[in-house]
This record gives structure tokens, C-alpha cells and sequence, in this order.
């Protein structure tokens, strides 16, 4: 048998640590509940010292309660916004420390991301993460076994109107509406991933929350989506 030269093998282990890794993610949380008419607005990226008030009133005045998937090195710099959000009802969760892709993280660093920002967010708002999410949705094989250690399910989403490519605010609106259904995760962003997102979100949420109510569905928070109606 032909041996590999030497130089495969390091291409092979990380193919195995990170690419390989997202066979784990089909455990991963994608959607709530079909039983209750019953949606969770999510929100990654932030906070935001700027757009993140504005979406917290923007929900206030809808009635509509979220859940933020927070950067921690953002969390720890603006400490009163995030206990705001959890004041107003809203979930405050892990999106990891420092918003680095995932696949370039040694199992060392991994750790370390999940578990500053879990403890973050523990310190600011009383009570630890309930669920965690990947940057890009990019996982390694470092990750779960914290999460399992935290007791923090990971969580992806049912629904994401803009991606790696700027979306029109009435584009996202839309889509959001047309591809709602009971318990749908939605994955938006309050602070900027791709250029300018969140001042899209801003334009876009108004539509899309009155025209989820016209729908008869309640935005709520993650736990609240995943518990029985």
C-alpha cells in the first residue's frame, strides 16, 4: 500500500477537528416546537452601543421579548446595555469571546472562548448561558464537550435572512415572513458582521414584527420557544 506523504497528514487532522466536526451540529438546535404559534427572534454579534438600544425599543414597543447571543469582549465593555437586555426580559446567551472563526481555534483557545464569555455573562445579568452559538455556524471538535461540561445546548437556526451577503431591509422583512412557520429560530444580527447589517436590521424589524403579530405569532425568548407550549 502506498504510504501518504508526510505533509497530508496535518490537512487530515484538521478535516477531522473542525470541517469533520459539523456532524455534531445535527444534535445542534435548529427550531422549537410546531404545536404553538410561537417564533424566537435571535440576535448575534452585539452589543452595540448604538444599534442595541434602538432594537431593544423596537421590541418594547412590538411587545416582543429576544434573545441575544452576546460577543464577550463586547459584553465586558459595555456592562449596562447587557444587564438592560436582561432587565427588559430578554435572554442574554454565548456567542463566544472574541468572534474568531472556530476551525482556527486549538481545543486550548476553544475553551477559552466559550467559557469567558459564559462566565461574562454570568457575572452581568445573575444567571449563566442557557444555549450557545458558533460564529458562521462553525464548529470544531473542541466545542461540544465544553458545551456538555457548561450544560449549554448548542443552537443554530430555522431561518436567516441575510448571511455573509447584505440583504435590502424589505428583502429581509420578507423573506422572514414567508419562510415563518411556529416554532422558528430566526438568526439576525444587531451589530456589524457583514457591513452595515445592523442599521438593515433597524429598517427591517418594524415590518417584520408587525407583520409576525398580523400572523398571530408571539416573539419570545429561546427557553421560553423550547419549553412546552
Amino acid at each position: 500500500m502506498r504510504r501518504l506523504p508526510l505533509w497530508v497528514l496535518p490537512g487530515l487532522l484538521w478535516g477531522a477537528y473542525a470541517p469533520g466536526a459539523h456532524a455534531f451540529t445535527l444534535t445542534a438546535i435548529r427550531r422549537g416546537p410546531r404545536g404553538a404559534r410561537r417564533v424566537a427572534l435571535t440576535f448575534d454579534d452585539g452589543p452595540d452601543p448604538v444599534h442595541t438600544p434602538k432594537v431593544l425599543d423596537l421590541l418594547g414597543d412590538a411587545g416582543a421579548r429576544g434573545t441575544f447571543f452576546v460577543v464577550g469582549e463586547r459584553a465586558a465593555g459595555a456592562p449596562d446595555l447587557v444587564r438592560e437586555m436582561a432587565a427588559r426580559g430578554h435572554e442574554v446567551e454565548n456567542h463566544t469571546w472574541s468572534h474568531g472563526n472556530l476551525w482556527l481555534r486549538g481545543p486550548g483557545a476553544t475553551e477559552r472562548e466559550i467559557v469567558r464569555t459564559h462566565e461574562v455573562v454570568h457575572d452581568l445579568t445573575g444567571r449563566p448561558p442557557r444555549f450557545f452559538r458558533p460564529p458562521w455556524g462553525m464548529v470544531n471538535l473542541a466545542v461540544f464537550p465544553t458545551l456538555r461540561r457548561l450544560g449549554t445546548p448548542c443552537v443554530l437556526w430555522s431561518l436567516q435572512p441575510e448571511g455573509l451577503r447584505p440583504v435590502a431591509p424589505h428583502e429581509m422583512a420578507s423573506r422572514v415572513l414567508r419562510g415563518i412557520g411556529p416554532g422558528a429560530i430566526v438568526d439576525l444580527h444587531d451589530a456589524e458582521g457583514v457591513p452595515g447589517a445592523p442599521g438593515r436590521l433597524l429598517d427591517a424589524l418594524p415590518p417584520m414584527l408587525e407583520g409576525l403579530r398580523a400572523a398571530g405569532y408571539a416573539c419570545v425568548p429561546l427557553a421560553e420557544l423550547l419549553s412546552p407550549a
